[in-house]
């Protein structure tokens, strides 16, 4: 097992955060990656599994092998699975702020977030879009080498699929690009590619906007306006970075041996082709942030919250990521 422990953040607790992590607590206790969970224990122990309430990380990996470590910050509330309460909002705002904040002492290797609503947050007040704006501005202070994020890129298997655009109406997408926004976020790419992947020299791929990436600008004009000069900005600065490209010829097994990571333009052609090829598993990453932070790549499942069939596999897969982020930039900083 790793030594040191990733910390977790409850998430919604009336979604499928509690029992997701229960289920990945008993998959992972005797082999890790550890983590201790900041949330309420009398609710991960309703879950039907040993909760040993911690008040340190040492702790928490000592007891890892036989009891869910909990850094126990109880609710106050009652809670109905599947019933999101905007009274739970501070509550979930805290743990987060909680396992940032041990990130940036350096007391935990990392974070992984369980699913929130947005929704209820709203209510209660909050200001940011969702999780990684929330974490980019909590360490928003914190020193760190290169490029600043956040960047979102979800994981499946071996593709690797950034987002320009994140959840932007797709009647707006193309007048939301800029050659700014494509640059920054590829420039963060490259630099997490290396730090956090352990790759010397990664090969990055710009999708095209248009069908056939705008036949030279028969069919739009982006690519030739907007994404080719963007492309040609990058290799100026010495990042190996290919495109636009056609989407449609992207992600199938032989092209996706070509690049470490794509650049996708919008939502849904990073999304799909992501859980087309894991639907279970895939792993949302933040890129260009000081500290590790990865979650499962889905939501909080209020629809069957409670009932005992939601599946683990995308949390389990997001802390073996932090896992292995946390790996990589700890090597390169030995001496």
């Amino acid at each position: 097992m790793t030594q040191g422990v990733l910390a977790l953040s409850l998430g919604d607790p009336a979604g499928i955060g509690p029992e997701i992590i229960a289920k990945a607590w008993t998959a992972l206790r005797h082999s890790g990656p550890a983590f201790m969970v900041i949330g309420d224990a009398d609710l991960l122990s309703a879950q039907g599994v040993s909760v040993q309430r911690v008040s340190e990380t040492a702790e928490a990996v000592a007891t890892f092998s036989s009891a869910l470590p909990v850094l126990d910050q109880p609710l106050g509330q009652a809670v109905q699975p599947g019933v999101t309460d905007k009274a739970h909002a501070p509550s979930i705002i805290q743990w987060i702020e909680m396992a940032v904040d041990l990130a940036v002492k350096g007391e935990v290797r990392g974070v992984v977030t369980a699913p929130i609503s947005k929704a209820p947050l709203y209510e209660a007040g909050f200001k940011f879009p969702g999780h990684t704006e929330f974490l980019a501005a909590l360490t928003a202070d914190v020193p760190m080498d290169g490029a600043r994020g956040p960047v979102m890129m979800l994981t499946s298997g071996d593709l690797r699929a950034v987002l320009v655009t994140i959840h932007v109406p797709i009647a707006k997408v193309a007048s939301a690009l800029t050659q700014e926004a494509i640059i920054h976020t590829a420039i963060v790419t490259a630099q997490a590619m290396v730090r956090d992947y352990g790759i010397a020299k990664p090969r990055l791929v710009l999708a095209g906007l248009n069908p056939h990436a705008g036949e030279n600008g028969t069919i739009g004009d982006e690519e030739v306006r907007l994404l080719a000069p963007a492309v040609a900005a990058l290799r100026a600065l010495g990042i190996d970075c290919v495109g636009p490209k056609p989407a449609d010829t992207l992600f199938h097994d032989e092209a996706r041996k070509t690049y470490d990571a794509v650049i996708c333009l919008y939502h849904d052609q990073a999304l799909i082709p992501v859980k087309m090829l894991d639907f279970w598993g895939g792993v949302n990453v933040s890129l260009g942030l000081p500290i590790v932070r990865t979650s499962p790549d889905h939501g909080t499942g209020f629809d069957i919250a409670g009932q005992g069939i939601a599946r683990p596999d995308s949390l389990i897969a997001a802390i073996h990521m932090a896992d292995q982020i946390a790996n990589s930039r700890a090597a390169q900083v030995r001496p």
